[in-house]
């Protein structure tokens, strides 16, 4: 009874914040899109601007532009400007790898 009292105050202890919980689900919600995953995807490459990712992926520019403002919100990607155009990349090292682990883990099957 004692040992399930420990447990229950250890589980208690490492139980997910409201912040954390949301955040997950926001970056399962993004990497649970085909287009964002192709975006991302492509992202892995290097930096692309809008038309370019557009006309590689056969998307519309409103499109991309959407979905790389949903990315961009979550930090999952980031941008830099040269004169009018921005050039879009990746920006979290961490959930690209769990994407490219993803990724390979439905190649092999």
């Amino acid at each position: 009874m004692e040992q399930h009292k420990e447990n229950v105050a250890l589980k208690t202890s490492n139980d997910l914040d409201e912040e954390t919980l949301f955040v997950v689900s926001q970056t399962f919600k993004a990497l649970g899109d085909p287009t964002r995953i192709r975006i991302l995807n492509l992202l892995f490459e290097g930096e692309y601007a809008v038309n370019d990712i557009a006309e590689t992926l056969q998307l519309k520019q409103s499109t991309v532009s959407h979905q790389l403002r949903f990315l961009k919100n979550l930090r999952l990607v980031k941008f830099r400007r040269e004169g009018t155009t921005l050039f879009y990349s990746h920006d979290d090292d961490h959930v690209m790898s769990v994407l490219k682990l993803a990724i390979e883990h439905a190649c092999h099957n």
